[in-house]
């Protein structure tokens, strides 16, 4: 007899439905043979004897005959273990031990435990958009994937923790109701309550050009490299930052916990990821960590920082090879990840903020401790950090040392909601205009390009909206010829002068919105010249 369940299969970010058939002989064997087909990895191969202890430990017997489980379209690779469950509810329904006749309104996915139990797999998200997208109304998660299925409005999401309780959900519905009541999440709640901060500006003493260049960045989206001694702040403003950053949108929340779901790093409590990731990794990452990789490709640190920030401490001490594999993703927001059997590529849309020393002893050009590093070494260093990786960062500030008075200073410093009112201020304005352009693409038939903020612009943006006023435009000039930037780098003073405007509620970039822009690219050329 000839029994079909539904599961799906994640690639990437996205995933596809896949038909689990199973079929079995009437010939009686000594023992059952399980043969399953349709491209499985060792993962799938194994759920046979999952499977088998499963079914036996749930109260079912398996009478000895051959059991052929086809996983289609036989094309794709299949891998992991969250088709355990379809395989069981088939091979169940298969020896009539189901009532219903018909599940194709249902997709299954959870791997088993030997006892029977349902347990978690990664992915679930994706799951639950492709189980929308093709008309499917019923989906079966584990418990604790199901906060993160009901995420996604359109779908039935019934949480289990059993095969038994599987079976029981199935053989209602032949009745006509079932014997669950689906969980329900309201996303936007979910957004609303995720706006508190462990860190907050207001601890910051001092460093008031620092965080006005953080609330610029913060306010834009632009990446930021702070340069200082030990001990000055570079590390503590960085980790606040998040605390001004604008709420993540719902489009921007579902992108973001998709990549986290395929990474196997969503909290199942959490169900969305509600705030912007803030990742911060080691030093010591390889190439493949930052970017992503594996023989089935899987997202690295800057997808995980996708639609949040990316925190590098300590830049120079990164291998010269990992920080080169940073360009493509600055520049374009995908990675592209090729192998010999597929070739992938995961959104990487994320904010750079990071820090070094200005030489090896980190006291060059502090005014309190003499350097002690020679111009070779200081130029080995900070040459560890190519050029044009650091064309591609928008924002250079010195954070010097922290004196005396200011950090024993009795006067309270400005905290992250006061500084987030501001950033929240100049996003609206952003995003208005956006929006308005984007219309205007729309009634030309073409492609929008979805914009959140000043530093993702296109050059037809930037031509429309970083129209000069006569005197920042000859004041752009002469930086331009003085300096010897190039065009990338005039592209970004544009972006981030537009940006100093938008706090400023102005219209028009004008010349003190060129000159800050101006002085935020040239602390490079103090060090790298």
């Amino acid at each position: 007899m000839l029994f079909k369940a539904r599961s799906a299969a994640v690639y990437g970010i996205d995933a596809h439905l896949i038909d689990v058939e199973i079929d079995f002989s009437q010939i009686k064997l000594d023992k059952e043979q399980f043969s399953t087909v349709g491209l499985p990895d060792a993962a799938v191969r194994e759920s046979r004897d999952r499977v088998r202890s499963a079914i036996k430990n749930s109260g079912f017997e398996i009478p000895p005959t051959r059991i052929t489980i086809n996983l289609a379209p036989a094309d794709l690779k299949k891998e992991g273990s969250g088709f355990d469950l379809p395989i069981a509810i088939g091979i169940l329904g298969a020896y009539g031990a189901l009532t219903v006749k018909d599940i194709s309104d249902f997709l299954l996915v959870g791997e088993l435990g030997l006892d029977g139990t349902v347990r978690a797999v990664p992915g679930m998200l994706p799951i639950a958009v492709a189980a929308r997208a093709n008309g499917i109304r019923n989906l079966v998660v584990p418990a604790s994937n199901a906060r993160e299925a009901a995420v996604v409005e359109g779908v039935h999401v019934y949480p289990v923790q059993s095969l038994l309780e599987v079976r029981e959900l199935l053989n209602s519905a032949a009745t006509g109701t079932l014997s669950a009541t689906p969980l329900e999440i309201r996303a936007s709640a979910l957004l609303e309550e995720a706006q508190s901060f462990p860190f907050d500006f207001k601890d910051v003493r001092g460093q008031h050009v620092a965080k006005r260049a953080l609330e610029v960045a913060a306010a834009g989206g632009h990446n930021i490299l702070m340069i200082g001694p030990p001990g000055s702040g570079k590390t503590m403003l960085a980790k606040r930052l998040p605390s001004i950053l604008a709420p993540l949108k719902f489009e921007e929340a579902l992108e973001t916990t998709k990549i986290h779901s395929v990474a196997g790093v969503l909290d199942g409590e959490q169900g969305l990821v509600a705030h912007r990731p803030f990742r911060s990794p080691h030093h010591t990452i390889s190439d493949a960590g930052l970017i992503g990789g594996g023989m089935v490709p899987r997202p690295g640190e800057v997808s995980l920082a996708h639609n949040g920030l990316l925190f590098l401490d300590e830049l120079p001490e990164f291998p010269r090879n990992v920080l080169e594999v940073l360009r493509q993703p600055l520049e374009d927001g995908t990675v592209t990840i090729s192998r010999a059997a597929m070739s992938l590529s995961f959104p990487a849309r994320f904010m750079l903020a990071a820090a070094m020393n200005p030489c090896p002893c980190g006291y060059f050009n502090d005014k309190r401790r003499e350097c002690m590093c020679t111009p070779p070494m200081i130029q080995r260093y900070v040459s560890k950090v190519s050029g044009p990786l650091l064309d591609r960062i928008d924002i250079h500030i010195e954070v010097p040392a922290v004196e005396y008075k200011e950090l024993r200073g009795g006067a309270a410093a400005e905290g992250s909601a006061e500084i987030r009112e501001r950033v929240l201020a100049a996003r609206h304005r952003q995003h208005e205009r956006f929006q308005a352009s984007q219309a205007k693409v729309k009634g030309t038939g073409k492609a929008a390009h979805k914009v959140y903020a000043n530093s993702q612009m296109t050059t037809q943006q930037i031509r429309s909206f970083c129209v000069l006023e006569p005197e920042a435009e000859r004041l752009l000039e002469r930086a331009m010829q003085q300096q010897g930037l190039s065009a990338r780098a005039h592209d970004r003073i544009l972006k981030v002068a537009r940006t100093v405007a938008d706090l400023g509620h102005a219209e028009s970039v004008g010349t003190k919105h060129i000159a800050e822009a101006i002085q935020y690219r040239t602390l490079d050329r103090s060090y790298w010249s």
